[in-house]
């Protein structure tokens, strides 16, 4: 991404953590369904960067939790018929921006996609192009790299995509200098 929004540059570093599900209260307030359970980014940032109507930056008033989502008011955003406007935005925020992790072994989803994945085998099973979740544990989503290049991402997923839980029983070793995964998993599941 990249262009000007009103208030200056956008940041090549914009990563997308969730979308706006619709207002939230009488005053503007939104409703915004993070990717992420904890939501630290989104709760932490002082501004945000929507894609409705076209990309801009703006500033968070505050921001909380409630019910799994994230509530919010923004500065500009001042009454419910606003906040319903931005129902469906993207909402990103610049990865920069991220609060530091606690532990080692924690990452950022962002951060795992575009690395290699290969088994203890030395076989290369592919690049992590996505993750999902399935409510108790993440899941990289998988592909040859020369697939997803050659076709569109969802005829990828549809031919070659490996689904692994990113859980410890499969998931050996996480190198993101050398951009890479290990993993306990056949070329045949």
């Amino acid at each position: 991404m990249s262009g000007k929004s009103e208030a200056g540059s956008v940041p090549g570093d914009l990563v997308q953590v969730g979308f706006i599900a619709g207002a939230y209260g009488l005053v503007g307030g939104v409703r915004i369904r993070p990717f992420s359970t904890d939501a630290d980014a989104l709760l932490h940032a002082t501004t945000w960067w929507l894609d409705k109507p076209g990309l801009r930056d703006v500033e968070v008033k505050r921001a909380r939790m409630h019910s799994g989502d994230v509530v919010a008011t923004l500065v500009e955003i001042t009454d419910r018929n606003m906040a319903e406007a931005l129902k469906g935005a993207a909402v990103f925020i610049p990865r920069s921006q991220f609060p530091q992790l606690k532990d080692e072994d924690e990452f950022y989803w962002a951060d795992l996609i575009g690395l290699e994945v290969e088994n203890l085998q030395g076989e290369r099973l592919g690049v992590v192009h996505d993750m999902m979740s399935n409510g108790p544990q993440s899941i990289l989503r998988i592909t040859d790299q020369a697939n997803l290049e050659a076709a569109t991402q969802s005829a990828a997923q549809s031919a070659n995509e490996r689904l692994i839980p990113f859980v410890e029983q499969f998931v050996i070793k996480v190198d993101q200098e050398a951009k890479k995964i290990i993993v306990d998993w056949g070329l045949d599941y």
